[in-house]
């Protein structure tokens, strides 16, 4: 069972995983062109770092072994849902979430990770990609949530970053 709060937004966990070059992990949806970084929900009297976890190996097949965390965003960052992603036959209702992103540094060979580790995986696909380039790149309403919490953890990454871009006039591509 998910947690969500009064307000109506959903308990969540981001992850960011970093190589030893400072490129970050993205997937890709199944059966969607769309590429973000893994995430998912809090359950009942789950801790955000027990949800991480989860969530890691769920996703993209890594463990507590694979990883190392180098940092984690202050508080909560929130995005509404588009009125149109409400699901309105759920209750309570849902009208965004509010995420605690996690920076993980992959310690593990590369070769460790799959996406089959569930009978309905949520990805089908990954690749590597410059550390500011998903904060384009995932769905619209998502772009803020990933600008927030790239800035927050940047300084944590083990190889410093391109400079943060300009977001109005940048295109994401090294």
């Amino acid at each position: 069972m998910d947690r969500i709060d009064s307000q109506g937004y959903r308990a969540n966990v981001g992850i960011v995983v970093s190589d030893d070059e400072g490129l970050v992990l993205l997937g890709g949806r199944v059966g969607q062109q769309g590429w973000q970084f893994p995430q998912g929900g809090i359950r009942q009297r789950e801790s955000p770092e027990q949800a991480m976890f989860r969530e890691l190996n769920e996703e993209i097949g890594l463990g507590e072994q694979d990883v190392r965390i180098l940092a984690v965003t202050r508080g909560w960052l929130r995005y509404r849902l588009p009125e149109r992603y409400v699901r309105r036959d759920t209750q309570p209702l849902c009208i965004g979430q509010k995420q605690r992103w996690f920076l993980l540094q992959l310690v593990a060979p590369k070769s460790r990770l799959h996406l089959d580790s569930t009978s309905t995986p949520e990805f089908d696909r990954w690749r590597w990609a410059g550390y500011w380039e998903p904060a384009f790149e995932v769905i619209h309403f998502k772009r803020a949530v990933y600008r927030k919490a790239l800035q927050q953890l940047a300084a944590s990454l083990p190889v410093p970053p391109p400079p943060v871009p300009d977001w109005r006039t940048a295109t994401g591509r090294s």
